[in-house]
């Protein structure tokens, strides 16, 4: 009998972080203390090794310490997904059947970036690295990084995957996100991916958000969720309210902003890996200043 999807979580899932330390190494003790505080503002779910969580420069090792070591600290709390996204098939194999043996809850794959690829060769790269672990996969579409979107019909092909059970949209892209609705069926679950869309995003139909400013206000976020339910207008105001802390987390190339947030918060994060750099002084004080404006400094 064919069991119907289900998503994964519902509400806020935190892109986390990567803390490093001066040295730029792992630093998964103040790892540890980020993820308890995100369980204890009523997280719905944790997102590791994704774009927020600086993917591009972690290093497979690494990335099996992070989830190994979130895996073992939530211990079933919430559910984990594990960033599998690799312009590489094959890579993205591997990781996917990694989280599988480490016990995450599924999995979050971004289009493949830079080689990119055709419509075609997305369907194969998805239903690649879907068949090879029996876990459920989130897809990420971010064209402003990636350079390409995943496009309605596609979404619709992909949909009809036993383990593909939504997906993660970031391209702002509204058309497409109504496509997207009237062709997939109502088990392909709608993430947003942008802070600034959670309630357009629910109002069509999502069931959540993936996000990074999760990581400076946790509760909120899940609260913007949680409020859609019963009061619109009150979700509405908080999704508001937080527009100018939005603006100021991606003044610069994220996650360079959310560190600074965490430094400043003294939650000892501000470490970024190059290519990225410190924050600017022009972006911090506007940070700064958005901080202030929620209460939070």
């Amino acid at each position: 009998m064919f069991e119907m999807k289900k998503p994964v979580f519902h509400g806020s899932a935190t892109a986390m972080i990567t803390p490093f330390d001066r040295a730029g190494e792992l630093d998964l003790q103040t790892l540890g203390l980020q993820i308890e505080r995100q369980i204890e503002a009523g997280t719905a779910a944790l997102a590791m090794c994704a774009t927020t969580g600086e993917c591009a420069t972690i290093r497979d090792g690494e990335w099996e310490r992070i989830l190994d070591h979130t895996l073992q600290r939530v211990c079933g709390r919430v559910p984990v997904l594990a960033g599998v996204g690799r312009n590489d098939t094959r890579r993205t194999v591997l990781l996917c059947k990694r989280a599988k043996s480490l016990g995450a809850q599924g999995t979050l794959a971004v289009t493949p970036y830079y080689n990119k690829t055709t419509q075609r060769g997305l369907i194969r790269h998805y239903e690649t690295a879907a068949d090879a672990a029996d876990l459920p996969m989130i897809l990420y579409n971010v064209p402003s990084r990636t350079g390409m979107s995943i496009a309605a019909e596609t979404y619709a092909e992909l949909a009809a995957h036993p383990n593909i059970v939504g997906t993660k949209e970031a391209s702002g892209d509204f058309s497409l996100l109504l496509k997207i609705r009237a062709l997939c069926p109502e088990e392909f679950f709608l993430y947003s991916g942008n802070d600034d869309h959670i309630i357009p995003i629910l109002a069509l139909g999502g069931v959540g958000v993936i996000s990074t400013m999760a990581n400076v206000i946790p509760a909120q976020t899940q609260r913007i969720c949680d409020l859609w339910k019963s009061d619109r207008e009150g979700a509405l105001e908080l999704q508001i309210q937080c527009q100018k802390l939005i603006q100021a987390l991606f003044r610069e190339i994220n996650p360079i902003p959310v560190k600074a947030a965490m430094a400043m918060l003294e939650l000892d994060s501000g470490y970024v890996r190059q290519p990225l750099t410190d924050i600017g002084d022009a972006a911090r004080a506007e940070l700064r200043q958005a901080m202030r404006g929620l209460g939070l400094l």
